[in-house]
């Protein structure tokens, strides 16, 4: 029997992905050494792996590509959503390759490592999304040991350990700890960003885990934007004088945040008549404090490619999500109506309160996923304040 070259030779695994139900998955690892749980979920986006882990939406989450490409444009700071990665970590087909593009001033290897973030490759990316489809999000325990070294039973006893994301509020770790300014517009081509200067429309952004091109976008409608943390009060809100309010993506179960962001938001629907426009988890919080209910999803809805149907003009946006909550559209109290819908599995995606200025999506108008499809959402916004 012939033997193997080196060079054909394959490489010892340097990475393990265990799930709670026993199954393990081997590979090449990069990025940080170490182990770390997670729910794991995939992502179908062909473009956007570094805006994707640096969302603050995925917090104590390991995210799957299904996209095998990964790493081939490198990173640079100006595609940060945030500070740092907030995913848990990366599971990729193919291993990271040397990038080759113009805006790249990172490799993504090196960006892991340095940023505490693990990632495996060389896995059937295939197989595991089916087994989050037909199952749902599973926890998991992904570790990475350059000597290949892995006590499995302990990988899966720490998965099956990992309480998961039900009942669990992470908004007030990723929100911000003190209110700032925020004048930055959209990147365009050839100045990149550049600030707002001639605002005329005064707004609060309760950040539960803000995105910086929802606040880019915000800038870029006319807006002055200050930032507030997650935990704010209805009087910390008005104390700005905004003309509207702005309720911010985030991670976690919207009921755990919704015990302080609720209140808030039903003290300004209940005394003022201010626009308030919600994304994602913002999106949820202003459900729940509208009377609807919020339900786990099974492998929840991540990606760019989603189309979304706005039921009033029947226009069909295709946009970027990353949601694994959604709103119970049979629970909508009289009053507000359904405004946009999924067309892969009906639920909800937009709400609106009738003959009033408030309104929110669950899918993400800034993210631009090629097109810009749902930008008229801040247009919209602006136009409703004074």
């Amino acid at each position: 029997m012939p033997t193997m070259s080196p060079q054909t030779a394959i490489p010892k695994p340097t990475a393990c992905l265990a799930l709670a139900d026993g199954r393990v998955f081997y590979g090449i690892g990069f990025g940080a050494t170490g182990d770390t749980v997670a729910e794991l979920c995939f992502n179908t986006a062909m473009t956007g792996y570094q805006e994707i882990m640096t969302d603050p939406s995925y917090a104590g989450q390991v995210i799957t590509f299904t996209f095998p490409h990964i790493g081939n444009t490198g990173v640079n700071a100006d595609d940060d959503e945030t500070g740092d990665p907030v995913a848990e970590g990366m599971v990729v087909k193919w291993d990271p390759t040397d990038p080759s593009n113009w805006r790249s001033s990172q490799d993504l290897r090196d960006w892991m490592q340095a940023r505490g973030r693990i990632g495996i490759g060389g896995i059937d990316t295939r197989r595991l999304t089916r087994a989050i489809r037909e199952q749902g999000a599973p926890h998991v325990a992904l570790a990475h040991d350059p000597e290949g070294n892995f006590d499995v039973d302990a990988l899966v006893a720490k998965a099956r350990a990992f309480t998961g994301l039900v009942g669990l509020d992470l908004a007030k770790g990723v929100s911000c700890t003190q209110s700032y300014r925020w004048d930055e517009m959209r990147w365009a081509w050839p100045e990149g960003y550049t600030r707002q200067t001639a605002a005329t429309k005064k707004v609060v952004a309760v950040d539960y885990g803000a995105k910086r091109n929802i606040l880019r976008c915000l800038a870029s409608a006319g807006c002055d934007v200050t930032v507030l943390p997650a935990t704010s009060t209805a009087e910390d809100v008005l104390a700005h004088n905004p003309d509207g309010v702005f309720l911010s993506n985030g991670p976690g179960d919207p009921a755990a945040t919704g015990e302080y962001a609720v209140p808030m938001i039903r003290h300004l629907l209940d005394k003022t008549d201010l626009p308030i426009f919600g994304i994602c988890l913002g999106h949820q919080m202003l459900a729940l404090a509208l009377g609807a209910k919020t339900v786990k999803m099974g492998h929840g809805h991540h990606g760019a490619n989603h189309p979304v149907k706005e039921i009033a003009t029947g226009k069909v946006e295709i946009t970027s999500m990353n949601h694994g909550f959604a709103v119970d559209s049979q629970t909508l109290p009289d009053g507000v109506v359904e405004s946009h819908v999924s067309l892969f599995d009906g639920s909800n995606c937009g709400i609106e309160v009738k003959d009033r200025p408030v309104f929110s999506v669950q899918h993400h108008p800034e993210a631009s996923p090629g097109p810009q499809d749902s930008f008229y959402l801040f247009e919209r916004f602006a136009a409703a304040m004074k």
